[in-house]
């Protein structure tokens, strides 16, 4: 049982990631050497063979080193207390999710595109630091002119730690998952490959509003939930933060492989 919740562990923590491509390969690598060196008799190649497997375990640390730092980094946050990133008291969460929503809801209805990033309990220095550093409160008007057609600030996300903008114009990363590939639509632009990037390597809370079409999303640990409407964004957001005064305290399992317990937050 150890061994298999190992094993489910690593695979669970690169599920739909480049990583899990590069796993395939290297697996589908070893099989055919193994085959090849078993079935028939070449002495050179088996050789070559045999000391190219020790290189590649050495190897690994390398080509999986952001999905290895993810995982200690979450053990290491294991054992802090969950007041779900947010620092500050439920009538600043409350009010802050309010100004989210808000602002989403009317950058939808007037279809100017947004890319917004609330920090939980992963640090988002570096991306803070891609930006114009900011440290304003977060309303509704303050997010409606960063995201204006035009603007200086409106490329790029905006991360929000507490109730405060930390900063705008953030350089974000992209998803390399093809998971919005394999979507029904596949008008999905950078923002929502941003967003779901984000998600991908931190446990922030991803909300993106489409440029085309107004359609309101979340992406969180690698999954993106679409064509939210208002009141629907606001339960999902405050089941995130839960900012009723209910702390929830979540075991290590649910702290290493936070995306196998986020689907009953967003249902």
């Amino acid at each position: 049982m150890l061994v298999t919740l190992i094993f489910f562990s690593l695979l669970y923590s690169i599920r739909d990631t480049q990583a899990m491509a590069l796993l395939r390969g290297m697996i589908l690598l070893v099989v055919v050497l193994v085959l090849l060196t078993s079935l028939v008799d070449l002495p050179a190649f088996s050789w070559i063979a045999q000391n190219s497997l020790p290189a590649l375990l050495l190897a690994l640390p390398v080509i999986f080193a952001p999905e290895i730092r993810r995982t200690l980094e979450r053990i290491g946050r294991a054992g802090n207390v969950w007041p779900g990133t947010i620092k500050s008291t439920d009538l600043a969460l409350e009010q802050t999710i309010r100004a989210v929503v808000s602002a989403a809801a009317r950058l939808s209805a007037r279809k100017h595109g947004a890319l917004i990033i609330m920090q939980r309990l992963d640090n988002l220095d570096e991306l803070t630091q891609s930006g114009v550093q900011m440290n304003a409160r977060v309303t509704p008007e303050l997010l409606l002119q960063i995201f204006y057609p035009n603007t200086p600030l409106h490329d790029g996300g905006v991360v929000i730690a507490g109730p405060q903008v930390v900063a705008a114009a953030c350089v974000l990363p992209l998803s390399a998952s093809g998971i919005l590939n394999r979507s029904p639509d596949r008008q999905m632009g950078l923002r929502h490959r941003a967003a779901l990037g984000t998600s991908e390597t931190s446990d922030a809370i991803a909300l993106v509003v489409s440029e085309e079409t107004g359609s309101i999303s979340i992406a969180h640990a690698g999954r993106m939930l679409r064509r939210l409407d208002p009141d629907r964004l606001e339960n999902i957001l405050t089941a995130f933060f839960r900012p009723s005064g209910k702390t929830h305290k979540p075991n290590l399992f649910e702290r290493i492989l936070p995306g196998l317990f986020s689907r009953k937050e967003e249902k």
